[in-house]
């Protein structure tokens, strides 16, 4: 997930930034890859609904704080785009474990509920969809990540706003492939550090 705006003046000076830092992407993708694949199997109804609140402590630890952690090293590492996706998925999952623990404090309709968390999840969706076309000059692992991620949201708040079962279960199933190829991308950076060399594909742009 590396593609690095390096400013003007770095360049003229030939230092990079944040060459000293390892490369924070693995452990951003991981984060996020976990996290959704957990809630993903929820959403699909392969795991009763009941077991939801598991997914609160990935949504605030790993999901959240380390994934938000990931987005700070890519802006120490000059990597506008990796900082700007972390950062703000870290952000919704930390968002997303207030949501849930709190939803019922604010004494909600019921009828109201899945219209607001569904345009919750509709407008991450458009941020993750202009994502989707800056991932096209990253690598083709993690343009699958952010196609499959954008397709997820609609599909999920679709779903939720209009009180359709069915399309958030398809969201769900399309939310694991999301989880899958992030953690693809993930396993890519990592062995590629350990190793050496490229052990997966990841179709770099």
């Amino acid at each position: 997930m590396a593609i690095h705006d390096t400013p003007s003046s770095a360049v003229s000076s030939g230092i990079t930034p944040g060459a000293h830092l390892a490369d924070p992407a693995p452990l951003g993708l991981a984060a996020f890859a976990l996290t959704t694949f957990f809630l993903s199997f929820v959403n699909a109804g392969w795991v009763p609904s009941s077991v939801e609140p598991v997914v609160f402590g990935l949504a605030l630890a790993y999901g959240g704080i380390a994934q938000l952690a990931a987005g700070m090293w890519e802006f120490a590492k000059g990597n506008t785009f990796g900082a700007t996706a972390f950062s703000s998925y870290g952000a919704f999952w930390l968002s997303f474990w207030w949501l849930t623990a709190h939803l019922g404090d604010y004494k909600i309709p019921a009828s109201d509920v899945g219209k607001g968390v569904g345009l919750y999840l509709i407008a991450w969706g458009i941020f993750t969809a202009y994502m989707t076309v800056a991932a096209t000059r990253v690598s083709g692992a993690v343009l699958a990540v952010f196609v499959l991620l954008t397709i997820t949201f609609f599909l999920l708040g679709i779903g939720d706003m209009s009180g359709t079962e069915s399309i958030s279960k398809i969201g769900g199933y399309v939310g694991i492939l999301t989880a899958i190829a992030a953690w693809y991308a993930s396993f890519a950076g990592v062995t590629a550090f350990t190793f050496k060399r490229a052990l997966l594909p990841t179709a770099p742009r």
